[in-house]
């Protein structure tokens, strides 16, 4: 789930904060500062008309860049919109290890509790990041999105079943399908409100419902 996009190089290079006053921009800086802005101007053209109704003259000039550098550094509108896709959920993988990392730090070492942390922590990025994470969940996107959307579930319910394990030693694909479908459901639900306050008391009540659930396979504490 990660990403190859060097937003965090373009920033820096836009800034100035990497180079000493006056000393001139090395070519890959200047590259990754156009990709960064170029990433930062398809974010906002998408979130603000959706993908379909997004123009590439519209991205270019709000990155005050060129449509040859757009296709430079990108192969078109559809090639952006995934790259921004791949880059948030590379933070949501983040968020979600740092979570699961932590209460496993802390003794924590329930798989359900563990489960909860890192799916809490993935709500989180949703909410601090919702025009973000409801463009992705809204349906326009370029051509064969759907099927990247699935893949990504899949994956993550792969991950997911990390935690839980039968007696036996195998994997308790019910649990992990109930939890999955339910986090898919609460990702769409509090990224499509409207009303901040009301999807995060939305995001508490799921996560408290979720964490009655309880693993028939493993004895609970």
């Amino acid at each position: 789930m990660s990403s190859d996009i060097d937003v965090s190089s373009g920033e820096v290079a836009q800034n100035g904060g990497a180079r000493p006053a006056g000393a001139p921009a090395r070519t890959s800086d200047r590259g990754a500062a156009t990709r960064g802005a170029l990433l930062a101007a398809a974010r906002d053209v998408f979130c603000e008309s959706g993908f379909a109704q997004a123009a590439v003259t519209d991205i270019v000039a709000k990155a005050g860049a060129s449509v040859g550098s757009l296709y430079h550094h990108f192969n078109g509108k559809a090639d952006l919109y995934l790259t921004l896709f791949e880059d948030f959920q590379g933070r949501q993988q983040e968020r979600t290890r740092e979570a699961i990392n932590a209460v496993r730090e802390a003794g924590e070492t329930d798989p359900m509790r563990q489960f909860i942390a890192g799916a809490g922590a993935y709500l989180n990025g949703c909410l601090d990041d919702r025009a973000v994470a409801r463009l992705f969940i809204s349906g326009d996107g370029p051509p064969g999105f759907d099927r990247v959307m699935r893949q990504r579930l899949t994956k993550w319910a792969r991950r997911n079943a990390a935690l839980f394990h039968t007696a036996d030693g195998g994997v308790d694909e019910a649990l992990v399908t109930v939890l999955t479908g339910a986090m898919a459901g609460a990702v769409s639900e509090i990224s499509l409100l409207d009303d901040e306050d009301a999807a995060r008391r939305l995001a508490e009540e799921i996560m408290g419902i979720v964490g009655t659930i309880r693993n028939p396979g493993t004895e609970q504490r």
